[in-house]
């Protein structure tokens, strides 16, 4: 690895297992000090174990404020600042409209827009000077899958406010990009959406991704290299929603 992070404090939500996992890999072996936080203790503590030292983890779920003030005092304590927040967690019910429940939409509503908000608000007063903050999207804003319409408009929400919140940037002294995953192998895809196959077909490119592919874009994104991106919406998807 290049160590295009060395010296930076990372925080990733969402990082039990999948996409969120393998970014905080990613971060660590490029140098980064990484906090993840996830809402299962098992899988994150294992997490944990598998980076090494440079990692610590809290166990968060972002739709709860006093759990992010707690993660939030963790960082505090142990590194003062933060460079690179990654807003990963997410939540999808798969439900047809006429099967939509209350119970669905406060759940995925509750993590994916709500627990986005209070995740980056809360973390204001540790974002260094040119922190990188990066939300995950969803190729879903473009194209729902057939059920996933409440997490599509909870992903379409995201993005809308990281075009505000890009409109602060020189005054909050931050940057602010959406990170768009396409079909990814990850063991919430799978479960909520069935088995590769019936994935791939959709991609231009004929399977499905990699979480490590998601990483290595994210991880520009953290880096000093993608210094003049901002409130942009980086789809890494195969070709699923561009073409």
């Amino acid at each position: 690895m290049t160590e295009v992070l060395a010296g930076k404090a990372a925080v990733v939500t969402g990082a039990n297992s999948g996409i969120g996992l393998a970014i905080a890999k990613r971060f660590a072996a490029e140098g980064a000090r990484v906090f993840l936080a996830g809402r299962r203790q098992e899988p994150l503590d294992a997490a944990v174990a598998e980076i090494g030292p440079a990692a610590t983890g809290v166990r968060t779920d972002v739709s709860i404020q006093t759990d992010l003030d707690n993660l939030y005092s963790v960082v505090r304590e142990e590194a003062g600042r933060i460079d690179v927040l990654v807003a990963n967690a997410g939540s999808a019910v798969p439900q047809r409209l006429g099967e939509i429940t209350e119970e669905a939409i406060d759940a995925t509503f509750g993590t994916n827009v709500k627990g986005t908000i209070f995740t980056v608000q809360k973390a204001l007063p540790l974002l260094s000077d040119g922190a990188s903050i990066i939300v995950t999207g969803s190729t879903s804003t473009l194209r729902p899958g057939p059920g996933l319409e409440i997490y599509g408009a909870s992903k379409a929400a995201v993005r809308n406010l990281v075009r505000s919140w890009a409109l602060g940037a020189q005054e909050r002294k931050f940057r602010v990009n959406v990170l768009s995953p396409g079909p990814t192998h990850t063991p919430g895809l799978i479960g909520a959406v069935g088995p590769d196959h019936q994935l791939a077909s959709q991609v231009p490119l004929g399977r499905i991704g990699r979480p490590d592919e998601i990483a290595a874009v994210a991880t520009f994104l953290a880096s000093d290299a993608s210094s003049f991106v901002n409130g942009a919406d980086w789809f890494v998807d195969g070709g699923q929603a561009q073409v």
